[in-house]
């Protein structure tokens, strides 16, 4: 054997016995992730974005480019939004659960037609952009979607309100294309307790659990975000397909009651479930829920001490504003929740709900939905594999959706709930 060929062979045994992950920048192997498994996010408001700044006035509104559109009522007038096609791109998400939210304090009446409303207008924009996005009703129309190189869009209601107490209202929602049901939002329903709200019935009742029932057979997803402690119990109780967390943190790193508890984290693993990490700073990072507190609590002492004059509690406000700043978190704080997950239930139950257009900041490094590939090169630096972050970017959420449907489809011969209608 030649020394040159000596050399060679031995070159070659030491390139084997490194780890893959040790021949690979961090970089490289969020890049190498992300282009194999494109983010699947749990939830972004658009709709509500578009209700908010335009009034649903779509068609002469750019998606392309939103980095300029104007906010009503904000200060300045003009405000990014956090959402457009170019920056979907750059974040390299691949799939998104649109929220056709509308708030929990409308009558539920009303709130039907919001939501008839929000569905339009998501469906709306997607047609508007048919080589961008897609919409999609299940798991193969989406994967079909982006190995097309569309973005697939599905739909998600925030909050049982939007359905009205009625199983038949749900059964229209799913027909029009809704895929998820946060079951509260910042309010009790009269079948669901809020995490936001004082308890009433203490956790679901008993129509509650036919609503997750309903659900399972239809195929809806049950997202658990926004609920209580004891309704989140209920609900994997009463489910037999998978549920979600569309867009929350953990309590064990901020005691938010937006976030899931740890004694509900195995009840995840055991049902199958996903939660889905939101980027919320107040929700992500105690300082910032602290300040958030603390300027909600001077708010209202102000607005005590100068009443009829919202001006001047205006400017003092303004005043406490410069004398506090707000603290700020960033892309570390989320990789601290998705290591939270990862050692209370597995790399197998996590996934990523930003929230974008539903919130006001965003940390610092995913100021916007270009921001994921941040997030998953610091989970590289962290030690995170490229089968880890496929499975974080969107493996697990497509899991979980086609475990909804495998059980959906599994039960095609069972009738619907029945309940009387009320006369």
């Amino acid at each position: 054997m030649t020394r040159t060929m000596l050399l060679g062979g031995l070159a070659a045994l030491a390139l084997v016995s490194v780890p893959a992950a040790a021949q690979s920048s961090p970089e490289a192997v969020a890049e190498a992730a992300l282009k194999a498994a494109p983010v699947f996010d749990g939830h972004n408001d658009v709709p509500w974005a578009l209700r908010g700044r335009v009034g649903n006035m779509i068609n002469d509104f750019d998606f392309r480019d939103t980095q300029h559109t104007a906010k009503p009522g904000a200060t300045p007038p003009v405000q990014p939004m956090h959402t457009d096609l170019a920056r979907l791109r750059k974040g390299r998400v691949g799939a998104q659960f649109w929220s056709v939210y509308v708030p929990s304090n409308d009558d539920e009446s009303e709130a039907v037609v919001q939501t008839l409303e929000q569905i339009d207008v998501m469906k709306r924009l997607i047609a508007r952009y048919p080589d961008d996005l897609a919409l999609a009703t299940n798991s193969a129309e989406l994967e079909k979607a982006m190995k097309a190189g569309r973005i697939a869009g599905m739909l998600g209601m925030e909050g049982g309100q939007s359905i009205a107490s009625s199983l038949a209202v749900l059964r229209d929602m799913y027909a029009l294309g809704a895929r998820y049901m946060t079951l509260t939002h910042g309010r009790a329903t009269p079948w669901g307790d809020s995490a936001t709200d004082a308890p009433v019935h203490d956790g679901l009742t008993d129509f509650g659990r036919q609503v997750v029932q309903e659900m399972n057979r239809l195929g809806m997803i049950v997202d658990l975000s926004h609920t209580s402690e004891a309704t989140m119990k209920d609900a994997l109780e009463a489910s037999r397909a998978p549920v979600m967390f569309s867009h929350s943190g953990v309590r064990g790193i901020n005691d938010h009651p937006r976030n899931v508890p740890d004694s509900v984290l195995p009840l995840v693993k055991a049902n199958g479930g996903i939660v889905m990490v939101v980027l919320l700073p107040g929700f992500l990072d105690a300082d910032v829920r602290a300040h958030g507190l603390s300027r909600t609590a001077e708010q209202a002492r102000l607005k005590a001490q100068y009443p009829g004059d919202p001006a001047a509690a205006k400017r003092a406000l303004a005043d406490w504003d410069r004398a506090n700043p707000a603290p700020t978190t960033d892309v570390a704080k989320v990789a601290d929740h998705v290591d939270y997950l990862k050692k209370a239930i597995g790399v197998d139950h996590i996934g990523l709900g930003g929230d974008y257009d539903g919130m006001d900041s965003a940390p610092v490094g995913m100021e916007d939905v270009s921001g994921y590939p941040a997030l998953f090169v610091e989970l590289a630096k962290r030690g995170y594999t490229q089968a880890e972050l496929q499975k974080i970017a969107s493996g697990n959420m497509l899991r979980v959706l086609k475990a909804v449907e495998t059980y959906a489809a599994s039960r095609k011969g069972q009738p619907p709930i029945e309940t009387p209608v009320v006369k």
